[in-house]
């Protein structure tokens, strides 16, 4: 089958596309026909070699993937020939990618495509959508009536965050462009600011008693700021690093005003944790959200191309991968 595959960690040059074994099917193991792979920047990390984890070589790139049930293990009764279903938990920790003709998926990481819902739209949404999922349920564990603050809003992870939050019934503030402000407020922010202003001052005023939560998806903005906007007994996660790879803050103001700092990134998530987003995720996508992302559709041959471009910041769009050109419409 063709795939495309790394023999080692390195440049995105390393990615070669050609033909590597059909995969062994185990009984707990459902075979996919992939249809399309999302590209992600975690991808990039773990191809590149600075995300540390376990990895079989030739080792086949990509985590998430959507595909057409071809086989299913003497194990499996959850899934049958011809069901479309998605992934978002592979090519990582010892599971080889999905940048592949097909894929062995462990039934436990594998889940329906709802019935209307697009597949390289949902493809696309896997993860950040789970991101936002687990962030909001485990890290945060967000209650109703809480507030959220979403910097940075308008990208992948920020938008699936204002949505699930909106539906959970949070109130949402966010930071983009202005030009982002009107579908933000239609996805659920009820508090659009411009992130080039002081915004921290405006929210401060609006919000004295502080902010419930805050997660900046860019890390643009001042850990301090952050800290400062934040109610008693709050958090700030962070899911990505300043350019610097440093934030200062006042220690002391910091642990005296019962405040929390957490880290996240999906790919240390635990199975239960991936399973009960995909719940959360599949609701949604039936009823037609998280499904906003503008795609950029290549083959297969364009994956090196494609890390260049993420690791470059170069690409707004989500790249979306399909086996050969001639399935791109």
């Amino acid at each position: 089958m063709q795939a495309a595959y790394i023999k080692r960690t390195g440049a995105p040059t390393e990615i070669q596309l050609g033909e590597l074994p059909m995969p062994y099917v185990a009984s707990h193991d459902v075979l996919i026909k992939v249809k399309a792979v999302a590209v992600d920047h975690v991808d990039t990390f773990i191809r590149g070699g600075s995300f540390k984890t376990q990895l079989t070589f030739p080792f086949i790139i990509g985590r998430d993937a959507v595909g057409t049930v071809v086989a299913v293990g003497n194990a499996v009764d959850q899934f049958k020939k011809g069901d479309l279903v998605w992934t978002n938990s592979m090519g990582y920790a010892g599971r080889q990618g999905v940048t592949s003709e097909y894929a062995a998926i462990p039934v436990a990481r594998v889940f329906k495509v709802p019935a209307a819902v697009n597949p390289l739209q949902l493809a696309a949404a896997v993860h950040s959508g789970a991101t936002a999922a687990i962030l909001l349920a485990d890290i945060f564990q967000a209650r109703p009536g809480a507030t959220l603050l979403v910097e940075g809003a308008a990208g992948h992870v920020g938008r699936k965050l204002v949505q699930l939050a909106h539906d959970m019934g949070l109130t949402v503030i966010t930071t983009s462009r202005p030009c982002d402000f009107a579908q933000l407020t239609k996805l659920g922010s009820a508090a659009p600011y411009d992130y080039q202003t002081d915004f921290a001052v405006e929210i401060a005023d609006k919000y004295p008693q502080g902010i419930d939560y805050i997660v900046d998806t860019s890390g643009r903005v001042a850990l301090q700021t952050n800290l400062d906007l934040l109610a008693q007994g709050g958090t700030v996660a962070l899911i990505t690093a300043p350019a610097t790879d440093q934030f200062d803050f006042r220690v002391r103001e910091f642990y005296t005003t019962d405040k929390n700092i957490a880290g996240f990134v999906i790919s240390h998530a635990t199975l239960s944790q991936l399973q009960q987003a995909a719940k959360t995720l599949n609701h949604e996508f039936s009823r037609g959200r998280l499904l906003e992302d503008k795609l950029a559709v290549n083959a297969f041959a364009y994956a090196a191309q494609a890390h260049q471009l993420l690791t470059a910041g170069s690409s707004k769009n989500k790249i979306i991968l399909v086996p050969t050109a001639d399935e791109i419409d």
